[in-house]
């Protein structure tokens, strides 16, 4: 079995999430964790005893004794070093996204492509048992003809209004795992239509954003598709998605976060999940599991870059869309 030397970047709480899911995958060595923060990146190591703690985070990816980089740093980050990641030669798995503009996405996907490494975007809806296993069904022609596609992705919990701020707005910052996983189970997009609403908190409209919306898609290979988002339920983080064709109906959903129903004074009682880490606690593990998979076998690990770029595109039609009252072709997105 191949062994990796890891370099791990940003110990922020994603970041301990999946050094801690590092920790269970034979054959990875954590050598560096950096951050930013040096309380932080002592932090991350402690979880996975690491050679060393740095806050020099381009120091950690050229490093001789790491053959292979993974990214959690915030956002903004992301493009430089992936970058930087390709300059070096080194395979890497990067949280999504690549970056917030198409142009900025594109001049990462010429670099990684240039150096011919593996580069995977973290797009770990893909890797829920649930969502695997559906497209299996779908591969192996159980569903038949796709007809229709649904998803629903609710927060519990308003984020704070600072962070809509720059957010890039709801469909780019979170509809964005329905877009991928739509390209994923269906097919790729041809035109979205999108409506949005402040239905919950006025201050979105000041942001330029919304707080709840709805998109139409129109699919390349006919089907037609649903997509509702809410940036805050009552009841719990909702995630459900349906995929229906000429033979069966697939239908994910995580009902409950414990497998306990209480009933009593005619009426029942279940656990929901708060979030996504609890929700997607199997995905975040099994993504790694396999690109680490890939790496020994010498395939390239999915998605890729080429695939954060074009669920970036369709992100980036429905906020078209949405802003300006009409259809708009993916397309039109350059």
């Amino acid at each position: 079995m191949t062994d990796f030397n890891v370099a791990f970047l940003g110990a922020g709480r994603m970041g301990r999430t999946h050094l801690r899911n590092l920790a269970g995958i034979p054959g990875v060595h954590v050598r560096a964790v950096a951050d930013a923060d040096l309380a932080s990146a002592q932090a991350g190591a402690a979880l996975v005893r690491a050679d060393r703690a740095t806050d020099d985070i381009a120091g950690a990816i050229t490093a001789p004794d790491v053959d292979v980089v993974l990214i959690s740093t915030p956002t903004p980050t992301h493009a430089a070093l992936l970058e930087q990641c390709a300059q070096a030669g080194k395979p890497v798995w990067c949280e999504k996204p690549v970056a917030a503009t198409l142009a900025e996405t594109e001049r990462v996907l010429a670099s990684v492509e240039a150096a011919g490494i593996p580069a995977m975007i973290g797009f770990m809806r893909r890797f829920d048992p649930g969502y695997a296993a559906a497209r299996r069904a779908i591969d192996a022609g159980e569903v038949g003809t796709i007809e229709r596609f649904r998803a629903i992705s609710c927060d519990y919990t308003l984020p704070p209004i600072e962070y809509i701020r720059t957010s890039g707005g709801i469909f780019v910052d979170m509809s964005v795992h329905d877009f991928d996983l739509a390209r994923f189970l269906v097919g790729e997009v041809e035109e979205v239509s999108a409506w949005g609403a402040a239905l919950i908190d006025p201050a979105y409209t000041e942001m330029g954003d919304v707080d709840s919306a709805v998109a139409m898609l129109r699919f390349t290979n006919g089907a037609l598709g649903v997509l509702e988002a809410s940036r805050r339920t009552t009841w719990g983080y909702d995630i459900r998605t349906e995929v229906a064709g000429s033979r069966a109906r697939l239908v994910i959903e995580a009902q409950q976060k414990t497998p306990l129903l209480s009933s009593h004074g005619l009426g029942y009682h279940g656990g929901h999940f708060e979030s996504f880490p609890d929700r997607f606690e199997a995905a975040y593990r099994n993504e790694l599991a396999y690109f680490f998979e890939c790496l020994r076998a010498g395939e390239p690990p999915m998605p890729n870059v080429r695939d954060a770029l074009e669920t970036l595109r369709v992100a980036l039609a429905a906020t078209k869309s949405l802003r300006e009252g009409r259809p708009v072709r993916v397309s039109e997105i350059a």
